[in-house]
């Protein structure tokens, strides 16, 4: 019996590495045209610079700041059939020339279309095949607003952002429930927040209420629904221990985010490992989502990459204490696909 329809991941997630020019350039082998790229230097300290196609090229957001959305036509310029452009970037952090750089790329379903299953409209790409989708919402209203987000399935995890004015992120996590949350830019522990309304996502609505979004502001979305042999999101236990907690996925990940819920503060970061960066075990070449440091090797953190989940390799606090972990992950490859044939191992 197949495992997953999915047999071919980075027809819908693909990591791509390239460096800087400081001159107008096309990164190209994505292998689609992607909706949402993440962009990371990887050899300097710069913001990570989020870009997505229903809000637009060269329009910005950063997962490690508060700052509300800001528009550079020296960066990413353009969303392409195999990748995007970049412009002239000489301090950005997108294409600043000699400086390493790798972006995460998503395939949602263009610069997306009206949605009215909330009572706030949204506008909404979606990929139901992937379970991604990227929304905005134009103007909230007091409380209680629901937003659709187009997924057709429950929503596991959500980040949400204030695109017009300061504001921190706000991430919903299957694993936490409906009345918690973290913050993306920061590496605090779970919030305890009533932001969700104490609600439980739908099939076809999140709920918001309050928070950093004032009446008549602007939001960007990006919604995850599960994808047997292609995504995950979910919690583990730490055990303190080198020889770490194996986390069954289903699959060989390419992605891997992971968060200490439990306790916050210095060396609990939003950890961010994948199959590009680092080709071989022990994956411990990281980054973290929460600030703008450059990749390290420090020896804090470490994963191995299997064929069908991760495992932990160190005792510190933010991957592998006696604490509660949640992580998002996406698939190199199934475990098994519709072809039967097997995943290997590194």
């Amino acid at each position: 019996m197949a495992y997953t329809t999915i047999n071919k991941s980075t027809d819908y997630f693909n990591t791509k590495l390239y460096t800087g020019t400081g001159a107008t350039q096309a990164v190209t082998g994505v292998g689609f045209q992607p909706d949402w790229v993440w962009l990371k230097s990887r050899s300097d300290s710069t913001y990570h610079l989020l870009y997505d196609a229903v809000r637009g090229a060269t329009k910005q957001i950063y997962s490690n700041t508060t700052t509300a959305e800001g528009t550079d036509t020296n960066t990413l310029t353009s969303f392409d059939s195999d990748g995007f452009s970049l412009g002239a970037d000489s301090g950005s952090g997108a294409n600043i020339n000699g400086y390493t750089q790798v972006a995460w790329n998503w395939k949602a379903n263009g610069a997306g279309s009206s949605n009215t299953d909330g009572s706030r409209t949204t506008t909404v790409s979606v990929n139901t095949t992937a379970g991604f989708s990227v929304g905005t919402c134009a103007s909230l209203a007091t409380n209680n607003d629901t937003l659709g987000h187009g997924l057709g399935a429950v929503p596991k995890m959500i980040m949400v952002k204030n695109t017009a004015s300061t504001g921190n992120w706000f991430v919903y996590h299957a694993s936490l429930g409906n009345t918690d949350s973290l913050y993306l830019n920061t590496n605090g522990s779970t919030l305890g927040s009533t932001i969700w309304n104490n609600t439980t996502p739908t099939s076809s609505v999140f709920t918001m209420k309050g928070g950093d979004f004032a009446t008549g502001e602007s939001l960007v979305f990006y919604a995850f629904a599960e994808k047997t042999g292609y995504s995950k999101f979910g919690s583990f236990e730490g055990n303190n221990n080198a020889n770490g907690t194996f986390v069954y996925l289903g699959f060989k990940p390419s992605l891997i985010i992971t968060k200490n819920v439990d306790t916050g503060g210095t060396n609990y970061d939003w950890l961010m490992f994948d199959n590009k960066r680092n080709t071989a075990n022990l994956n411990d070449d990281f980054l973290e989502a929460n600030n703008s440091d450059a990749e390290t090797t420090s020896g804090r953190n470490g994963v191995d990459f299997l064929s069908n989940g991760f495992k932990c390799r160190t005792s510190y606090g933010d991957l592998n204490s006696n604490q509660t972990y949640i992580y998002m992950a996406f698939a190199e490859a199934p475990l098994v696909g519709t072809n039967n044939v097997p995943c290997t191992a590194r």
